[in-house]
């Protein structure tokens, strides 16, 4: 008896200690602070910026075909930064940008197919499919024997593709040895007059071409970069436990673009031709992930189901003009727990999807106005500074060891809330130029994107048999 009352006076004790470290804003840890209300955050400015030393965490359920998340970008990630040149925070928006603009004319226009006439000569650059340089790498095993492959995982994208010898007209550079295809057991080339290689018309939205019996694929994107080679299956290794065999991928032998020493493309769209879909036999069309920020290490992508039982859900929704992106329904907005004034009919209009490649979130220029200006309220005693690229509402911050940023709120069908965490509201390179991290779209008619900036370190379960997307904080 005894022990349950002491027990008890500690327990009354520490929540008592707790509620008041709260109401006075004190640190709940990664740099950021809330009040009791929580309609702001109280962060560390350093806390923004790009870090140079890799966080370690034992986040991340390493189960059920779990794979290791990266930030390509970040002190993470063992292809850099100090093994390359990492792009500027212009640089990563500029490209950002490309993909957006293909994304916006794969579902405005969505204009058929384009013939191989020539299945191994560069292809001509068209805004067909979107960009693929993501922020985020996975690394899988392809063959027998099986070879380590480091991926950008692309849920935008449907074809899985990596560079293979010989390499008939030119590779770009990627850090493990690229993949030679006769080193493995069980690799086998498609034929041209299967059913496998008719479906790359709808993954690659290029007819697939011939050469004598093999099939070729060719993709390209909105930035000028392509892959055209041999379609190919062979054994994909996830986790030890975790192995498809026959799995069809691209095994690319004239490849060129901004993939920055990656050895290619994981697809996790909806088309038969991806990785969720190939693997349903054994997944059921279920997987999830965790987006770190840059200088963490506890970044996740599972497959199955499993994960937070504290999720809410908001369905998946199909759309004609791309079948294979995961659309939802965006309902509302909140800055600082206050509903902005925007008709859903706002959101509606083009819809919105949500984008693991897309680095900035998009929205309609109505919403995004909308939410600018009461951030811009909020934000009022902090100096502005010059724009940075895509995003127009920037402040220097340099004479601030902390500053308060109000919460933003995403309301999903299904009365589901999102809030982004503080790392997610204010983006840049430098102290003196950190700004909301946010974009409107040219048009109304632009589809919304929910990107990966604003996904960080929330849980993303994606139930695609379910046909409805989960959100949990603190996934990583």
């Amino acid at each position: 008896m005894a022990t349950q009352i002491s027990l008890s006076f500690l327990f009354y004790a520490f929540l008592v200690v707790s509620l008041f470290l709260l109401s006075k804003g004190y640190a709940l840890g990664g740099g950021e602070r809330e009040t009791l209300e929580s309609h702001s955050h109280t962060v560390e400015t350093s806390s923004l910026l790009p870090a140079s030393v890799c966080s370690h965490s034992t986040k991340g359920d390493r189960k059920r075909g779990s794979l290791k998340v990266v930030h390509k970008h970040g002190p993470c990630s063992h292809l850099g930064p100090d093994r390359y040149t990492t792009p500027t925070a212009t640089q990563i928006l500029t490209r950002d940008q490309s993909r957006v603009n293909s994304i916006q004319y794969r579902l405005g226009f969505n204009s058929g197919q384009n013939n191989l006439q020539d299945s191994l000569a560069k292809i001509s650059a068209k805004s067909g499919r979107s960009i693929g340089s993501g922020n985020y790498i996975v690394t899988i095993g392809l063959g027998t024997p099986k070879k380590d492959l480091s991926l950008i995982f692309d849920t935008g994208s449907d074809l899985t593709w990596t560079q293979c010898q010989p390499c008939v007209k030119s590779c770009y550079d990627q850090q493990e040895p690229i993949l030679d295809p006769s080193l493995s057991s069980t690799y086998k080339n498609v034929s041209c007059k299967s059913i496998q290689c008719n479906k790359l018309s709808s993954a690659t939205g290029n007819q697939p071409g011939c050469s004598i019996t093999t099939c070729i694929y060719g993709i390209q994107y909105g930035d000028s970069s392509f892959s055209v080679g041999y379609f190919g299956a062979d054994t994909l290794t996830l986790t030890p436990e975790g192995i498809l065999h026959g799995f069809y991928f691209g095994c690319g032998q004239n490849n060129q673009g901004l993939f920055g020493k990656t050895a290619g493309l994981l697809g996790l769209g909806r088309d038969q031709l991806s990785v969720v879909s190939q693997t349903a036999s054994k997944y059921g069309k279920y997987f999830s992930y965790c987006l770190p920020t840059p200088s963490s290490s506890s970044g996740y992508l599972n497959f199955g189901k499993g994960g937070s039982s504290a999720l809410k859900f908001t369905p998946i929704l199909t759309d004609s003009r791309g079948p294979s992106f995961y659309f939802i329904d965006l309902v509302a907005i909140k800055v600082g727990g206050q509903t902005l004034s925007i008709s859903h009919s706002v959101f509606q209009t083009a819809g919105t999807i949500i984008d693991s490649g897309t680095v900035i979130t998009r929205l309609p220029p109505a919403a995004y106005s909308a939410l600018r200006a009461a951030f811009r309220q909020q934000m009022s005693k902090y100096p502005m500074a010059a724009a940075l690229s895509i995003l127009d509402t920037c402040y220097d911050l340099s004479k601030y060891d902390t500053v308060q940023v109000p919460t933003i709120s995403f309301v999903f069908g299904g009365s589901t809330e999102v809030r982004i965490v503080a790392i997610g509201i204010l983006y840049g390179g430098s102290p003196s130029q950190l700004c909301l991290a946010f974009a409107g779209n040219g048009d109304a008619s632009d589809v919304g994107i929910l990107g990966n900036v604003q996904q960080q370190t929330l849980e993303v379960v994606y139930d695609v048999a379910g046909g409805k997307l989960g959100f949990g904080t603190g996934g990583c």
